[in-house]
This record gives C-alpha cells, structure tokens and sequence, in this order.
C-alpha cells in the first residue's frame, strides 16, 4: 500500500511524494545495502577485538578489556540523540554524511594502534560513526516506509544490519586464523567505509520531505501530550517514562544492547577459556546475529499483523533462557544451539521495539523519539560492558553471564505488565 501526493499539501511540500515500500522500493533497497556496511563496520570486532586486547595488550582484568565497548556504547547512545534532533533540523542525508566521514580513520586505527589508547578512541570515533548512520538509515526508512508496513520495514533493516555483522565477523574470525589479529581482518573496514561514503554521497535521496508529507495527513491525537508541538525535553519525558509503551520499549532496548556487549565482549573470552579455536569462537560469534538478523524480516512483517507487545516480551524471556544456557555449557553444540536460541529472541524484540516508537511517535517528532529510544538502547553497550566486567572479575565469568540472564527475564516481565499494545490486529 503506498500513500500519494496529489498536489501541494500546504506545508511547502510539492507533489509527487509517496510513501510505502513499493513506491520507494529503489531509495529503500539502497538505504538497506547502506544499513549492511554500517553492520559491517561493527562486526569487524566482534571476535577479534576481544581476543586483541588479551593476546596483543595483556589486558588481564575484564573491566579492563572491555573499555572499548563502554567507549563505544556510551558514545554511540548520546550520538543517536543527537543524531534524530539534527535529522529534524539539517535533513537525514548530511547527518549520514557526516556518519561515513566519521568512520574512515577507524579500520587503521585497529589495524595498526599501538596502545590500547587507540583502540579506545577508534572505538569512540566507531561510536560516532554507527550513532549517526543507523539511526539515520533507520528514520529514513520510516519516513519512506509509511505507517502500514513500518514493522516490515524495521525488520529489513535491522536484519541487513546484523546480518553483515554476522558475515564480518565470521570473515574476520576465519582471516585472523591464518594472518593473525592484525592488521588483515581490519581491511574490510576499510572498504566498507569508503564504499558507503560513496553511496550516501551520490546515490541516497533526501527523505525529510516524506516525514513532513505523513504529518500532514496525520490524524489529530486524542491525548495532547501526544500531538506535533511538543519540545525535545517533552519527547525526551514521554520517550524515557511518562508513556508506558515507550518508556517499556526504551528499558527493554538497553537490556537488550546489555546482551549484546556480554555476547560482544565476554562470550568470546568464556569460548577461549574452554580451549575453542579463534575459527570457532568467530563461527560462534557470528551465529547469534546471522539468526537475529535473519529472523527479524519475518518477525518484523509478524509484529504488523499480530501486534507488537506480546513478541517482545516472548524474545526477552527467549533471550534470557538463552544467556543462562550458554552459563551452563561447556560443548561447542551448547553453545551454539544457546546462540540461535538468543538469536531468535533478539529478532522477535528488535525490529519489534522500533516500531511500537514508529506506532506511538507522531511524524513531527518521531526522528527525535528515535534519537530517544536509541540513547536509552545503546547506553545497553556501556551499562552492560561495565557490568559483566565487574562482575566476571569478582565472581567470574559464569557468575556474569547468569546475573545478565535474570536481569533480561526481568525486563520481559515489565514489558508484558507496562507495556499497551501499539499497533492491535485489524
């Protein structure tokens, strides 16, 4: 279903605007292939990061080793913020820009750092980097996507996302095997970034327009603290507490980025304690987000016909089930069957999350709402990178790995009771 422009719509906007993924299928399939390179960008460390920082700087303690994803984390969830108020006042494009700039020195730097201090700023610039362009390729798929298939359209581009993280890591994984940690499995970094600077500078439209066009034609709230003129500190209340789908969706989204760094950082390091190869861990470590990615355009286009609330709060608890399994193994078949099991609650959550903000949000304010939701999600890197690492370094990495799981068991209940239904089957 696409929605069409017929004429001047009075707010300065012309004709010949369309919204719906059939009437935007080009601009959206290339945002898609955008959002893949920035997963990529970030699947280039997944297993080789965390063994770097034992095998090449000799960091010992966990808190330690796992400074580059609270760089990360923290840098990436105060760039989403800003990243949807600036997609509101200087257009989608410039921000993307400004992400793939951003993002050039990266690969060198883990290619060739000397100290750990390098490392860490590459991970701040990296940050930076996937802030501005994810959340941008995000808001202006659904500025394109309109409101009927928003979750469809999540769900593509969250599963091109992770799917390249998982590619990445594997091929990363599988290049460090045989020419070691560095610099080779740094390079394809290197051509991501230059390949998707290129595409966003000379190939990627503008969708600010779009937005604009559907809040026109956006049916007045009935509640006025949900209606267009509202100030960033009002998005930012309404976001993080004051509605209940919203603010469920923003704790759930940082309990679920606290997965992913205990995923991102620890598990590779529990998979090396038990004597697992680097090829191994990189197979383990990419199969989480090749499920996740996979399953979210099926669980994406779900989330539109049956409802939102009841597959997130479904993938929390699947995910918790999932974290304690990999607690209790010690075989690699453990392992891996725990990874596409935390892989399937992630896909039933993520694209999931996105668009209960995309349901609530009205278009005037739904790229700052992102912004909001994404601070929130990704301040789970940072939160969740300093907490396995303090606790693995007083009680171990089991210890770790399980307190995460009930911590996500209890965000899965606080969604099923704090959470309404977004988008209710017609």
């Amino acid at each position: 279903m696409s929605i069409h422009a017929d004429g001047d719509t009075g707010t300065g906007i012309g004709s010949g605007i369309r919204l719906g993924l059939r009437a935007n299928l080009p601009q959206f399939a290339l945002l898609v292939a955008v959002n893949a390179l920035v997963g990529g960008m970030l699947g280039q460390e997944r297993t080789v990061l965390p063994l770097l920082a034992d095998d090449v700087f000799h960091l010992s303690a966990y808190t330690a080793a796992l400074t580059y994803i609270v760089a990360f984390g923290a840098t990436k969830a105060v760039t989403n913020f800003f990243a949807g108020t600036w997609s509101d006042r200087y257009g989608r494009k410039p921000v993307l820009i400004a992400g793939w700039l951003i993002a050039l020195p990266v690969p060198a730097m883990l290619a060739w750092g000397p100290s750990w201090g390098w490392i860490i700023t590459a991970n701040i610039l990296l940050g930076i980097n996937q802030g501005l362009t994810w959340s941008t390729t995000v808001i202006m798929k659904i500025d394109l996507a309109g409101p009927e298939r928003r979750g469809l359209a999540m769900g593509f581009n969250e599963a091109a996302g992770y799917g390249a993280v998982a590619a990445t890591a594997m091929a990363t994984g599988a290049i460090a095997e045989h020419a070691g940690l560095r610099p080779a499995p740094f390079l394809l970094g290197a051509a991501y970034a230059v390949l998707a600077l290129g595409l966003s500078t000379f190939a990627v439209r503008e969708t600010r327009d779009h937005a604009r066009f559907e809040a026109a034609r956006h049916p007045n709230p009935t509640d006025s603290a949900h209606d267009a003129e509202l100030t960033t500190g009002q998005i930012v209340r309404l976001t993080s507490l004051r509605d209940k789908a919203l603010s469920a969706a923003s704790q759930a989204g940082l309990v679920n980025n606290l997965n992913d760094a205990l995923a991102w950082g620890i598990f590779p390091l529990l998979f090396a304690a038990h004597g697992l190869s680097i090829t191994r861990i990189g197979l383990l470590a990419a199969l989480y987000p090749a499920v996740w990615g996979a399953g979210q355009t099926l669980t994406g286009w779900w989330s539109d016909h049956i409802g939102r609330k009841h597959l997130i709060t479904t993938g929390m608890l699947l995910q918790a089930a999932a974290i304690a399994l990999v607690a209790a193994g010690t075989t690699f078949a453990v392992w891996a069957t725990a990874q596409i099991l935390l892989g399937i609650g992630t896909a039933l959550v993520y694209p999931t999350l996105l668009a209960v903000i995309g349901d609530v949000a009205h278009p005037a304010w739904r790229a700052r709402a992102v912004g909001v939701y994404r601070l929130w999600r990704d301040g789970g890197f940072a939160a969740g990178a300093l907490l396995a690492g303090i606790l693995a370094d007083a009680y171990g990495l089991t210890t770790a790995v399980y307190a995460i799981a009930a911590i996500t068991a209890a965000s899965g209940i606080l969604v099923a009771v704090r959470m309404y239904e977004t988008h209710p089957r017609t």
